[in-house]
């Protein structure tokens, strides 16, 4: 199985009752330290979680996800309506989409059926995804301290495949909705996410990010490509805010983008936020999620945690999946 075919990571942000101003903007310091490589290396030995749950760990931080977290999660559910976290499938080539999906249909009209062939390189900005951890490695390391080159193949991983992940992903979401935060309609594109807008966002929301938590990052990009266009750029997370990520000991981090600002560790040629979560902390990564009609639920009920559920495909030796989150309030 060729490993072009496998990925899926999941992240959630979840919203406030404030409403954006289509008129409204804001602007960020420009004189605010960037995160050196130094720094982030050190981050990387000091929040990791290699050896936590022991030498054989195959799941890293879904450890969390414990039977009474779950119990937990399950017991926010009030009114039984469901949303989905996922965006449709890309159709046409734009900067967001240099692979778009295209559908191979098959017409019996004899047999009267009729069906579809997918194939899809989901890793990426385009779809929304989950990532295994086997999927990024920092300095040849991936998860655990594993060399990649004893695990990954063409064959597939021989371990922390998708199909570790086959029982699902269930624990309580918590959205954190940074342009309602900021008044706007969405973040434009190359702006970072700070730790003390995370902290704003927990005390604005009134509730506090728990340990086995998923935490959603929403920064409206699909909003900003309904309005203004298709754009390679995303917005997100800055290195900065890895030390609190790590204090919330969350399992699961999902975004509506891929997790990181551009220039996050000027020099750094890989994701931080990516290599940060899956390598040093275990953490599967949900991207490209579509969290804007859960932003709109949430405002309504004024409720930014809900039950999220995901379920990867099982695919053998993935380094993850297509998938469809869903949030259940």
């Amino acid at each position: 199985m060729s490993l072009n075919l496998i990925r899926v990571s999941i992240v959630f942000v979840l919203g406030t009752g404030i409403s954006a101003c289509e008129s409204s903007s804001f602007t960020q310091p420009d004189s605010r330290e960037a995160t050196s490589i130094e720094q982030f290396d050190q981050w990387m030995e000091e929040y990791s979680n290699w050896g936590r749950w022991g030498a054989d760990d195959e799941i890293g931080a879904a450890n969390l996800m414990t039977d009474e977290k779950r119990l937990r999660a399950a017991t926010l559910i009030q009114t039984g309506r469901t949303v989905s976290l996922a965006h449709d499938f890309l159709t046409e080539e734009a900067d967001d989409a240099r692979e778009p999906y295209q559908l191979q249909m098959t017409v019996n009209a004899d047999g009267q059926n009729s069906g579809d062939r997918i194939e899809v390189y989901f890793h990426g900005v385009t779809y929304s995804h989950l990532d295994g951890l086997c999927h990024v490695f920092y300095k040849d390391k991936i998860y655990g301290g594993v060399d990649f080159h004893d695990v990954v193949t063409d064959d597939g991983c021989s371990k922390m495949g998708t199909t570790m992940m086959r029982n699902g992903l269930v624990t309580r979401g918590v959205l954190i909705d940074i342009p309602r935060l900021k008044g706007v309609p969405y973040l434009e594109p190359g702006m970072k996410v700070y730790p003390e807008d995370l902290e704003a966002w927990e005390k604005y929301a009134d509730l506090t990010i728990e340990s086995g938590d998923a935490l959603l990052l929403r920064t409206g990009r699909w909003a900003r490509r309904e309005a203004t266009g298709a754009t390679g750029e995303m917005s997100g997370w800055d290195a900065s805010a890895i030390p609190l990520l790590a204090d919330r000991d969350i399992a699961l981090l999902g975004a509506d983008a891929v997790h990181e600002a551009p220039d996050s560790v000027p020099g750094l040629a890989v994701n931080p936020i990516h290599r940060f979560a899956i390598v040093s902390r275990g953490v599967n990564l949900l991207d490209n999620l579509d969290l804007d009609a859960v932003a709109e639920t949430a405002a309504e009920l004024n409720r930014w945690e809900f039950m999220l559920v995901v379920a990867p495909l099982r695919v053998p030796g993935g380094t993850g999946s297509p998938v469809n989150p869903i949030a259940i309030f």
